[in-house]
């Protein structure tokens, strides 16, 4: 038997945010438990019911007394997938974590592939490539190009279901949305990566929670964490040289306009006010550069904190 109960410690724990879910639950379960019973570790299901107004919270509340594999968190309001991957991961007892959506897109028989690469110690973080047809693909197709421009990650799908380390979940930020750049940021820090294919269905039930009108955010945030792994821990070099540049452009307009005014006795209002606004940006740009430093250098002395903590933890743990 290789479903995970209270008193059995799990190897995998397969983490599933649900909203408005309550038709795909049932079989969700169904089909994972299917999945697990081969294997030959132990796996636990984590549903987080993330603000649902449906009958989610009803059908999660009988499943669980079914299923002891399973477990249950609760989110009172919607708080967005990272949160209740956040959640999910900390209710959740493996070593391997797996986000899974509840929407039946992908199906549980593929989560032993993903998880593969990880038990047998040859990746940190397994991603799925997406195969068949699918809404969005255009859109889809664009996000993956850019991150692999912008950050020269070499997997083909970056926003798919995923399997890897607890250690990866710990150190990403926990801001909104920022799942999605999971691969990135784990690129960023040397984890090594993996892809497998996974195949894609059509929904069975509900309605997608995600229209177009999400992708002026997704580009905004894609930014952020370019900027971020870039120059979050050294932003005067972004703040410094763009500040630099515009004041020397500023300098050179100031020389133009005094040759103008004292060598051909002409002046140029318009050149006067050019010049003012382009050195003020650019000590403005350097000061904000000193101000991400020191931002910068109190978060460094955080981490070390938390890193301090945790080792702390963990020699408790192991006492």
């Amino acid at each position: 038997m290789s479903l995970a109960t209270p008193a059995a410690q799990p190897e995998v724990s397969v983490l599933v945010p649900a909203k408005d879910e309550a038709e795909n639950l049932p079989e969700l379960v169904r089909l994972a438990r299917e999945a697990f019973l081969p294997l030959s570790y132990a796996c636990e299901l984590v549903v987080v019911n993330d603000g649902s107004e449906d009958n989610t919270a009803a059908v999660l509340d009988e499943l669980a007394r079914k299923h002891a594999f399973l477990r249950v968190v609760t989110h009172r309001v919607q708080r967005g997938i990272a949160d209740a991957l956040r959640s999910a991961a900390d209710a959740a007892r493996g070593r391997v974590l797996v986000f899974y959506p509840a929407d039946l897109q992908y199906l549980p028989a593929d989560i032993p592939s993903l998880v593969a690469p990880i038990l047998a110690g040859q990746a940190d973080v397994v991603t799925g490539a997406k195969q068949g047809r699918y809404e969005k693909r255009f859109v889809s197709w664009v996000y993956n190009g850019l991150c692999r421009r912008l950050f020269g990650v070499s997997v083909t799908d970056l926003n798919s279901v995923k399997a890897y380390r607890r250690e990866v979940m710990e150190a990403l930020p926990t801001r909104p949305d920022w799942h999605r750049f999971m691969i990135v940021i784990a690129a960023a820090q040397g984890f090594r990566l993996a892809e497998r294919p996974v195949p894609l269905y059509p929904r069975r039930s509900g309605k997608s929670k995600f229209g177009f009108g999400r992708i002026p955010v997704g580009v905004l945030d894609l930014l952020s964490v370019w900027f971020q792994l870039r120059f979050g821990r050294k932003p005067l070099l972004f703040f410094g040289v763009s500040g630099a540049v515009l004041f020397l452009a500023g300098f050179v307009v100031g020389i133009a306009a005094l040759v103008e005014r004292y060598l051909y006795g002409v002046g140029f209002r318009p050149l006067l006010d050019l010049i003012m606004v382009l050195v003020i940006s650019g000590v403005s740009l350097f000061g904000f550069g000193f101000v991400g430093e020191l931002v910068a250098g109190m978060r460094e002395e955080l981490r070390t904190l938390q890193r301090e903590v945790d080792r702390l933890r963990r020699q408790r743990e192991g006492v």
